[in-house]
């Protein structure tokens, strides 16, 4: 039902540089906003900071799975036209 509300586009595989370009870019956002709402919460930016380093490091690389694994599904996938 919601595809016929979205316009419909044509979609492909995800090359390994798109998604380790994808995951950086979606970390420095994470990275802003954990330091940001760590630090509004302790007012400590050694905290905060600590806090943001871990966080990132583990779940930047569940990020990356998560997206390779998802482009391997093709459930919802509509293959390019050429």
């Amino acid at each position: 039902m919601i595809e016929k509300l979205l316009p419909q586009k044509n979609h492909s595989k995800e090359t390994l540089s798109r998604t380790i370009f994808k995951t950086v870019s979606y970390r420095v956002v994470i990275l802003i906003l954990d330091f940001a709402s760590i630090y509004l919460f302790t007012g400590q930016t050694k905290i905060a900071f600590g806090f943001m380093i871990v966080s990132n490091i583990y779940t930047t690389i569940a990020y990356f799975f998560h997206e390779r694994i998802w482009d391997r599904i093709k459930w919802g996938n509509i293959i390019a036209k050429k």
